[in-house]
């Protein structure tokens, strides 16, 4: 059935409450035309004057609910005039949180300079979606795996049929719940369609558990990297343990990448910290100090003054180092400290692979240390690597990534990555070690094998004693033409068949642009695309990309 365009819907709206009001008016002249009683049981007076006033109530209720109509419709359904580069918000919502997080989606990448045009499903049809460029997909999962009742006419329409997408870019925000057996079901199937379609996702599909508000953060994690916007703020404030800095060591010194660096993490006293290879850490950063008291000398504020801020009482240093400055005041010295807090918004998170697994004792991460434009080093980084000092304490969240956790035991691992990338892997590659499954298979690529060779020692052991049945190296910067760790896969071809024969899961962690890809690609040219699809969607093919 087709859909009544919006102008059509809202005069089709209009004429029907004016056809109500004309009729009320002339139930009211002809009441006054009525001089006697005109029936028996004729009401009384004030009953009439009670139903003239209700009836006047419903016709108000019915405008205002016609303008809000009018207004929500104006709100989801495509515009005319949409800047050809915008980036389109699609929800598709049951309850309405799909809407809800649209919203919050639009609003966030408006912050960042990007231009958003906000739209339902529903309101998009195949001759639309082949003029977009880019959006970001919002889905709920009703029922028994179910699209929501808006987006069936898009299912039927448009998803039954062949469509070209070559050009478009996209993401998918799945909303689920694990409780029932088809989580996220409608989310994974608009993926699979894109993809079968040829569009190029800017980043693997995120599942939301029942609003869990850490897959909310990953998603806005995501929204900074599309915008170039390091400095989007969380939608809520995540709550932070107060871990502390064990260990720093940096890994590659005299390479010609970034340097990278080995970053221990020691848990709060008796506390018992619980995660699973694969699961991801959230870092609340600071600004270095010496920045932190250079700013507060220049509005003429003291470090040490307290302030309340976020529920809770501290000294005005600890805000400002962990929120995003306000702007500077025309006359320093004029404002108080509490007023600096108050305009105070915290930094966003970092996020970072986990490297160990808790019988390690602490929490291991492997940190690239990232540089701006203007050579500060990254907000991140910059306060993993360089401003934070052994014993000082780190805002550390951990979050549950159960796409990348591991397989049973007797699976065989193929795990592939490059750069710090390898931080997922080591996890993954300990826990096997913990329970005795050594039919694993890593191949990771990096610069130099002089000093890029991150973890080396440990990576030979396991080769040396069976951990690691086969090791693959790359090094782009060794030898005469750039060698990727794609390229040692497609080396191998026969044994990555003979493996997937064998039932083997392949993990990919590291760079979504250039690695990411490339291995993708190799794995349909030698395994085709069918099974590629089909390791998908067994959870044989998992990726923690970035």
């Amino acid at each position: 059935m087709s859909r009544m365009p919006v102008g059509s819907t809202f005069r089709a709206r209009v004429g029907n409450a004016l056809v109500l009001a004309v009729l009320a008016a002339i139930a009211v002249l002809m009441a006054r035309w009525q001089g006697g009683d005109w029936w028996v049981a004729t009401p009384a007076t004030a009953r009439w004057a009670v139903a003239g006033a209700a009836l006047f109530a419903y016709v108000g209720l019915t405008a205002g609910w016609l303008w809000w109509a009018h207004r929500r419709d104006r709100a989801v359904s495509p515009s005319d005039a949409v800047p050809h580069d915008a980036t389109w918000i699609v929800h598709a919502s049951q309850t309405g949180f799909a809407i809800e997080l649209a919203d919050l989606t639009a609003e966030s990448l408006r912050k960042a300079g990007m231009q958003v045009q906000r739209c339902a499903l529903e309101h998009l049809d195949g001759e639309r979606l082949a003029t977009i460029p880019q959006a970001l997909f919002i889905v709920s999962t009703t029922g028994e795996g179910d699209p929501p009742d808006p987006a069936l006419g898009f299912v039927r329409s448009v998803m039954g049929r062949p469509a070209t997408l070559a050009h478009f870019r996209y993401a998918v925000l799945a909303l689920g719940d694990r409780e029932y057996q088809h989580f996220c079901a409608f989310g994974h199937q608009l993926d699979d369609w894109l993809r079968r379609h040829a569009a190029q996702p800017l980043f693997d599909l995120v599942e939301v558990d029942n609003a869990d508000d850490g897959a909310l953060r990953h998603w806005q994690h995501h929204l900074g990297q599309i915008s170039g916007s390091a400095d989007l703020p969380d939608w809520e404030a995540p709550r932070y343990a107060t871990w502390s800095l064990a260990e720093r060591r940096e890994l590659n010194p005299g390479s010609l990448g970034g340097p990278a660096f080995h970053i221990s993490l020691a848990p709060p006293a008796a506390a018992s910290a619980q995660w699973e290879a694969g699961d991801i850490v959230e870092i609340g950063p600071r600004h270095a100090r010496a920045d932190v008291h250079a700013f507060l000398q220049s509005i003429g504020c003291s470090p040490d003054e307290r302030v309340t801020w976020q529920g809770e009482h501290c000294s005005l240093a600890d805000v400002v180092a962990a929120s995003q400055w306000p702007s500077m005041p025309a006359h320093p010295g004029t404002v108080s400290a509490q007023s600096v807090a108050d305009a105070a918004v915290p930094l966003p998170h970092r996020e970072y692979s986990i490297a160990s697994i808790p019988s390690d004792g602490a929490l291991h991460l492997l940190v690239r240390l990232m540089t701006r434009e203007d050579g500060a080093p990254g907000l991140g980084s910059g306060w993993l690597c360089r401003h934070a000092v052994p014993g000082d304490g780190i805002a550390l969240r951990i979050r549950r990534n159960p796409n990348f956790h591991a397989p049973a035991p007797d699976v065989p691992m193929i795990l592939i990555g490059n750069g710090t990338g390898l931080a997922g892997l080591r996890a993954h590659l300990r826990a096997q070690e913990r329970v005795g499954a050594h039919r694993n298979w890593l191949l990771f690529g990096e610069r130099q094998r002089a000093h890029d060779d991150f973890h080396g020692e440990e990576l030979a052991r396991w080769k040396a004693e069976g951990h690691l049945e086969h090791l693959d190296l790359v090094f782009s910067r060794d030898g005469g033409s750039h060698r990727y760790v794609q390229h040692a896969l497609r080396a191998q071809s026969q044994r990555l068949r003979d493996w997937i024969d064998a039932g083997a899961a392949i993990y990919v962690c590291g760079s979504l642009e250039g690695m990411a890809p490339g291995v993708d690609e190799v794995l349909r040219e030698v395994l085709g695309d069918a099974r590629v699809e089909a390791l998908l969607g067994m959870g044989r093919y998992r990726r923690d990309v970035y």
